[in-house]
């Protein structure tokens, strides 16, 4: 599998990832970057390093992840001009656990951006990519939601419904052309996660991006990172829920 189709779609264009991302992407042969996020026109650092990694054109985009109702125009209008996507899905929210328990509105408007809003956009890109036979979709779950913790529940549970739509996705996209990556990274150290402390396995955005893209050549389905995560994960199924419910963030 190539390394990349020619354009990169990046939604949530001030990701710490997803810049990364982009920025191998760029590396390893792609020409276009399109970064879409709200405040497009404050943009220019962001354009600047995709075009000093060597992309040929970086385009903005307005986009705002929570207005379901243009993801459809703004997705249609991408592909029409650019054919088959590698479209990289990176905008989320961590939000207030305290508050959310508190106050109903926020649990909702982080659920709606980390799992209603990320349903939306895959669900049009995929009906794009469809006809095309062709384009990747690169999807972020997280740690968070393998086994929700009591201590960021509202987080994990928008992610844990987020993994399940996107390996659903991926099955009903086998033979399509289309490819689904899943990630599932634990602690990312970086902007979201600042004044937290460091998880076990932590890591930084940079490593992420590199399971990222080699997870891509090798035409995987999914990639734990970092890989040791995968061994956690699974000793996380199998711990009693008294002791579950004590575990930290």
């Amino acid at each position: 599998m190539s390394a990349t189709s020619g354009t990169v779609l990046l939604l949530g264009g001030r990701s710490e990832i997803g810049l990364e991302v982009a920025e191998r992407l760029v590396r390893d042969g792609a020409a276009t970057v399109v970064l879409a996020a709200r405040r497009s026109h404050d943009l220019d650092a962001e354009r600047r390093r995709l075009l000093d990694a060597g992309a040929r054109e970086v385009e903005t985009l307005e986009f705002d992840a929570d207005d379901v109702t243009a993801h459809g125009p703004l997705l249609a209008d991408v592909v029409a001009r650019h054919g088959a996507v590698d479209a990289v899905v990176a905008f989320g929210v961590l939000g207030d656990q305290a508050r959310a328990e508190r106050d109903p509105a926020h649990a909702l408007a982080v659920v709606h951006t980390d799992y209603v809003a990320q349903v939306s956009v895959l669900s049009h890109l995929a009906n794009l990519l469809r006809p095309l036979r062709a384009g990747r979709l690169v999807v972020f779950s997280s740690i968070a939601g393998w086994r929700v913790r009591r201590a960021n529940y509202v987080y994990g549970s928008a992610k844990a419904g987020l993994d399940g739509f996107a390996s659903g996705l991926a099955d009903a996209l086998a033979g399509s052309g289309v490819h689904l990556l899943l990630v599932r990274p634990g602690f990312v150290v970086g902007r979201m996660t600042t004044g937290m402390d460091p998880a076990p396995l932590s890591s930084t955005p940079g490593q992420v991006a590199d399971a990222v893209v080699a997870a891509l050549r090798a035409g995987r389905g999914s990639v734990w990172v970092p890989p040791a995560l995968q061994a956690l994960a699974t000793a996380m199924r199998a711990t009693p829920r008294p002791l579950w419910r004590r575990a930290p963030r």
